[in-house]
């Protein structure tokens, strides 16, 4: 489905719901001729509504999305979906100091020529940001929108030079640090002999922190296993992880974890498994119930049940969109919808007009950016200069746990805990 006909099916759906209410309301009993009793007492009046927010008008503020829609291998329409509901949502509250929100979402067919278009595209449509993206393609569009001051905002998921480095990205997840947190919450729930298991492509940037962490208690992996991307069977693989280990720390995405799972499930192993947000999940769960049950999940943002996320939730239920599709309590879909919240914050705060350029200063000059509790409270004026080499835009570095229960995802806690000394090969303190 392409992002146009996403954004007809999502404003279908609540144009649908609106006239729903339209006929409950009209449906509705009507004044009665009778005066009640003098010995009743009057039916007390409801409560007053607080007024809705006047519609927002003039010229809308563009903001642009990237992500992959269409393409052979993963898919994100989850973020695509979100970046709607949350425009959805902030133009429902007034927009942004009167004025609509209007998203682009670009989708770069896991193709970096692509994504260089999808830049391109954001420097002439004059967008304001790209935000709330994922792409595999980030070094493509960074360098390019930054001449322009177009910053490129609250990535979940940063795992290009650019993103990491550049001063115009301002991420909010925190990629590679839940892997981090893999490591941790595995080696204090005991586990003695731990193996390590990287889809290919991921080691480059998980890798190393991860085993810095093994490093900080004292500890080695038993064998790192670096998976094929894409594969019908990891059967060999799963072999190899769950020998000689009580335990394994797992990096991929959902759709290889899916067939993972299946290995794992067959393989009759009873190995515990640490794995991350919104790949580690339901659907990756789905016929290997009895092997993942138990499953410790570690991640960037709490689970979507919780408080965080009413709002979005509420968005979700409200444009009936299909959460078993796709899975929105996700680094993608989290990740999103607090992305958008975030320049939503900060956006609303500027005086006079906003413009990439005026975005961009007042994002450098944020140095409390409360989500109410989707993230930490975030500083992007201090960047990590004392950590890792190359992850300087790094602004959060802790995690937060939930475990999977008979195939469904349940938190564990909305603690944050901070990974950066373990993510340098510092022992816990």
């Amino acid at each position: 489905m392409s992002s146009v006909t996403k954004r007809s099916a999502v404003r279908r759906g609540m144009a649908a719901l609106a006239l729903l209410g339209f006929a409950l309301s009209a449906c509705g009993g009507g004044d009665t001729a009778d005066e009640p009793a003098a010995e009743e007492p009057a039916a007390e009046e409801p409560a007053a509504e607080e007024p809705a927010a006047e519609a927002p008008t003039g010229d809308p503020i563009k903001l642009m999305t990237v992500t992959t829609l269409n393409a052979n291998g993963p898919t994100y329409e989850n973020i695509a979906i979100t970046a709607e509901l949350a425009a959805e949502y902030i133009n429902d509250q007034g927009g942004i100091n009167g004025r609509p929100v209007e998203v682009i979402v670009c989708d770069e067919q896991f193709d970096p020529a692509i994504a260089a278009t999808c830049a391109r595209d954001a420097v002439a449509e004059g967008v304001v940001s790209v935000v709330g993206s994922f792409t595999y393609f980030a070094e493509s569009i960074v360098p390019v929108i930054a001449e322009s001051d177009i910053t490129w905002f609250g990535a979940c998921c940063p795992i290009s030079p650019s993103e990491l480095t550049s001063p115009h990205s301002f991420n909010i997840g925190n990629q590679p640090m839940y892997a981090v947190g893999e490591v941790k919450r595995a080696v204090e729930d005991g586990c003695e002999a731990i193996n390590a298991v990287i889809v290919e492509g991921a080691d480059a940037i998980f890798r190393g922190p991860m085993e810095n962490a093994m490093t900080a208690y004292g500890k080695e992996f038993g064998d790192v296993i670096i998976t094929p991307t894409i594969a019908q069977d990891y059967s060999a693989e799963v072999a190899r992880a769950t020998t000689d280990a009580d335990c394994m720390v797992v990096v991929m995405s959902e759709t290889p974890f899916l067939t993972w799972n299946t290995a794992l499930q067959q393989s009759g192993s009873d190995i515990k498994q640490y794995g991350n947000q919104g790949n580690l999940n339901a659907i990756s769960a789905k016929g290997a119930e009895q092997v993942t049950d138990g499953n410790i999940i570690s991640g960037m943002y709490p689970d979507i049940s919780t408080e965080p996320w009413d709002e979005y939730r509420m968005m979700l239920e409200k444009n009936n969109v299909d959460q078993v599709a796709n899975d929105f309590n996700s680094l993608g879909g989290m990740g999103t919808w607090a992305a958008y919240m975030g320049f939503y914050q900060i956006a609303s705060g500027i005086e006079g007009d906003l413009t990439a350029s005026s975005f961009f200063e007042a994002a450098s000059n944020t140095s409390s950016l409360d989500l109410g509790g989707m993230v930490p409270v975030l500083d992007f004026t201090t960047e990590w200069t004392d950590g890792l080499p190359g992850y300087a835009r790094l602004f959060n570095r802790s995690v937060v746990y939930s475990q999977l229960s008979n195939g469904q995802v349940i938190p564990v806690t909305n603690e944050f805990f901070d990974v950066s000394d373990l993510a340098m090969g510092i022992a816990p303190k």
